[in-house]
């Protein structure tokens, strides 16, 4: 496992594999390189909470969102690593899970406000796209299934509105970095991408313009009121029945 803020494990004192009560439906998963017997249907953070490992920090948000728990694992007789989220990725029998320190990435210092975007405005931060082998290591990598290696060739030709189109859903676990052989930082590059288009390229948005303006005029303020004195119940009904909602159909 690897973050920014790396995920800190602490060992379980006194509950090992031989102590875990073999039952149906259990999986056996090596921890560390020590086994344990875990029920089938856990992600791996439960797994691991389950074999007695307490976190300490960097465990995130569980939620799958913030790839704080960005997770590499080999399952038995498999040459292939797999890449995932710990809080996502259900545990498979004879699993093999290790905790890796993360690696870091050194990041290119910049002012938002005083750069403007060109065609080698990545290229000049970030220069070592231009070693990029087209070998797809970093796309195989992502948890979010995003074609890391795709917006890396966008950046690369001065596409910077593709390269932040692309990279969209990149939550910065690191994964595709930890793995590139030319060491290309992925997910800074993408964000960078995305900060020059959301602050000079994609201004198109008068929808946004207005909104921050009726929300200058206080113009929601008894309806957030409003809301603030409703229980749970009715605020799941208010969201279940948002216009967005009848619009698809429900779903």
């Amino acid at each position: 496992m690897s973050k920014k803020e790396q995920v800190i494990l602490e060992e379980p004192e006194v509950k090992k594999a031989e102590d875990v009560e073999k039952k149906a439906g259990t999986l056996e998963v090596f921890i560390m390189g020590k086994s344990y017997k875990v029920p089938a249907g856990l992600t791996i953070m439960k797994a691991l909470e389950y074999a007695g490992y307490r976190y300490i920090r960097g465990c995130g948000c569980r939620a799958g969102f913030c790839g704080a728990c960005s997770t590499i694992y080999r399952l038995e007789d498999e040459q292939k690593l797999g890449f995932d989220l710990a809080c996502q990725k259900v545990v498979e029998d004879k699993m093999y899970l290790v905790q890796l320190p993360f690696v870091p990435a050194a990041k290119a210092e910049y002012d938002i406000e005083k750069i403007r975007p060109s065609e080698s405005k990545i290229l000049e931060y970030y220069p070592e796209i231009a070693r990029c082998v087209s070998c797809n290591t970093c796309s195989k990598s992502c948890p979010q299934d995003i074609e890391v290696m795709k917006y890396i060739q966008r950046a690369i030709r001065g596409d910077i509105e593709k390269c932040a189109e692309i990279s969209f859903d990149c939550i910065q676990c690191g994964l595709c970095a930890m793995r590139c052989p030319a060491d290309i930082k992925h997910y800074h590059v993408s964000q960078l991408a995305r900060r020059l288009r959301g602050k000079y390229i994609d201004t198109r948005s008068k929808n946004l313009s207005k909104r921050i303006k009726e929300i200058e005029n206080r113009k929601y303020d008894s309806e957030i009121e409003k809301m603030i004195k409703m229980n749970k119940q009715e605020i799941k009904e208010l969201y279940k029945n948002r216009k967005i909602e009848a619009e698809e159909g429900g779903s």
